[in-house]
């Protein structure tokens, strides 16, 4: 009787000790590896600055690119959304993904093309986080955890922010739905990964936003005009990245000339705009947008660079860029506002990342690693407003909205599905609606809907039910 009682505490304890002990080694494996990673890009990244010309040299850089992914077995490999996948499906990420998109991201900035970095941060934490999983003998949930340690320990390295890449792998996957078995895990793997970076002299961005002023019915309206813009810019970024994708892979289906031609455009477009501004990350256009040097047009020519050269097939993030995009927007609000630059620039970062990400936990906790404590209410109300205004528009097409922005509901099962991995093959299905607890069949109404691979685990339900889908208004 009595061992019954404390079952459960007992359980929490063996949970605990399992989980702080495999957590840490993935802090540490992936801590090592992401400082290695964050040291080798910040060196290609200097260099390219250096040396400008190296952007005639983005084709080749391109072509190596595939060359890598080709010798490694990674053609087919599709990114962060795979490894956001692997936690809600049976999709397993592999050993090669790491070295991959290592070396991937390592040629697209040495040639200057416009790219974060936190998209090969996830997909070499997912890997790492595999490897280790089997490695441990987990069983198949808990190396879903043991990814979601990865993705947080490489992330926290790269940017030195362990509270919010902690929270970002379980609130990246299904909007509306936490991972919290992962909570104890990825906070351990965060902060022993970003401690080791520090360590070995990686040090964290942060950035200086100056005054602050006094809070007020004045500044709130302020700062609900920059949230309502930067949803709007967040709407425009990612709308831009999923046309240029459909448009290269219509015109140009080979993944040779796709690449060659993405980078012959970075060529003319840094030709045009006769400085390398635009190339690379962006964390050097974010430092001009606090010194108040931004132009009102940066973050247009931002979305321009990064759209082409990441759906071209080039390797590393929207993260960066994103963060990029966002403070060059911001600024241009408080110059044409009259506004305090180095606030306006924070906010518009965190609207803008928020509006791509979907993770407003994650964008507030970013916010306080990045610029402190002092501008609190301006971060909660930015975030907040531009969570809602930017709809269901996101970075990534894997991304489940599980629950709707706008209502206490669940949102439809079967758009859940459709942002998650939807693609058009015209299967038509049987559709049903269910509402407040009753059903009401649709006869003669058919709706689409469009899979890859209906064997899927989170397609199951729907394969083993004739394709009946339940519609939650």
């Amino acid at each position: 009787m009595k061992r019954e009682k404390y079952e459960p505490v007992l359980k929490n304890i063996s949970y605990f000790i399992k989980w702080a002990e495999g957590a840490i080694v993935i802090g540490i494996v992936s801590g090592c590896i992401g400082t290695a990673f964050g040291k080798c890009v910040l060196w290609v990244s200097a260099f390219f600055q250096s040396h400008p010309w190296m952007v005639f040299l983005l084709p080749l850089s391109g072509l190596l690119v595939l060359g890598v992914y080709h010798a490694l077995g990674e053609d087919n490999n599709r990114g962060t959304n795979m490894v956001i996948e692997s936690i809600y499906s049976n999709t397993e990420i592999s050993f090669a993904t790491a070295p991959a998109v290592f070396a991937g991201t390592l040629l697209t900035h040495l040639g200057g093309g416009s790219a974060g970095r936190e998209g090969a941060a996830l997909q070499m934490g997912g890997s790492i986080g595999t490897q280790i999983g089997k490695w441990l003998k987990f069983d198949e949930k808990d190396k879903k955890i043991a990814v979601m340690c990865g993705m947080s320990g490489v992330f926290a390295a790269l940017f030195g922010t362990p509270m919010a890449a902690a929270i970002f792998s379980m609130e990246v996957i299904s909007i509306g739905v936490m991972y919290y078995a992962a909570l104890v895990p990825c906070v351990f793997s965060a902060f022993t990964a970003a401690a080791l970076a520090r360590f070995w002299g990686l040090m964290p961005e942060q950035f200086a936003i100056g005054a602050v002023p006094a809070w007020s019915i004045e500044t709130a309206i302020v700062a609900v005009g920059l949230a309502a813009g930067c949803a709007l810019v967040s709407e425009l970024f990612c709308i831009a990245l999923h046309t240029t994708e459909h448009l290269y892979k219509k015109y140009l289906p080979s993944p040779v000339w796709r690449i060659l031609s993405g980078a012959a455009i970075v060529i003319v477009l840094t030709l045009l705009t006769g400085s390398t501004r635009y190339n690379g990350s962006g964390v050097s256009l974010i430092e001009k947008c606090f010194e108040g040097e931004g132009l009102p047009w940066d973050f247009l020519i931002k979305i321009l660079f990064t759209t082409v050269t990441l759906e071209a097939g080039f390797k590393g993030g929207e993260i960066v860029p994103t963060l990029t995009i966002g403070a060059a927007f911001g600024s241009f609000f408080a110059f044409l506002f009259g506004q305090p630059v180095g606030l306006m620039t924070a906010c518009g970062m965190l609207g803008l990342f928020v509006g791509v990400t979907n993770c407003p936990i994650s964008t507030l906790l970013l916010g306080f690693e990045l610029f402190g404590y002092e501008a609190m209410p301006f971060f909660v109300l930015v975030i907040a407003v531009s969570f809602s205004f930017s709809g269901y528009y996101s970075l990534y097409a894997s991304q489940k909205f599980i629950y709707s922005k706008t209502r206490t509901r669940a949102r439809s099962l079967a758009t859940c599905f459709c942002f998650a991995r939807v693609r058009i093959i015209g299967t038509l299905v049987p559709f049903c609606v269910i509402g407040n607890s009753k059903e009401f069949p649709v006869t003669q109404k058919r709706v689409p809907i469009y899979f890859r691979n209906p064997k899927m685990s989170c397609f199951k339900e729907i394969h083993e039910s004739t394709y009946s889908i339940t519609i939650y208004s």
